[in-house]
């Protein structure tokens, strides 16, 4: 999985995710968003880790097409954290920008393998 461009940008978005979390936990006090935006956003890596590993092409675009929307529910407790004051706009725009990133790979991912079902 080493050369899977998805797949590293998946768990590089997890550690961002993960920091995140932590800087919302213990800077900000925010425990409610901050969990959601995790689990939202680590999941995206894991789902799409299960897809590689799939048992069949059906398999691996079911478990793509969970990553795809558990990066659109990240999509939107970035902005809500972003319009509610706990994220500056540097730091919303830039993980914001790896969070659409991976939703244009997992779209364009899930496109070509539709076609070929």
């Amino acid at each position: 999985m080493g050369n899977n461009i998805v797949f590293e940008k998946s768990k590089t978005f997890t550690v961002r995710i993960t920091k995140l979390k932590n800087y919302l936990n213990s800077e900000k006090k925010e425990y409610h968003m901050a969990d959601q935006v995790y689990r939202s956003g680590t999941s995206i890596g894991a789902n799409i880790s299960e897809a590689i590993k799939g048992h069949s092409k059906r398999d691996f675009v079911a478990k793509l097409q969970i990553a795809f929307k558990e990066a659109g529910e990240t999509e939107y407790w970035l902005e809500s954290l972003f319009n509610t004051g706990y994220l500056t706009e540097k730091q919303y725009g830039s993980i914001k920008t790896d969070c659409i990133e991976l939703i244009k790979l997992l779209t364009s991912i899930l496109n070509t393998s539709k076609q070929n079902l």
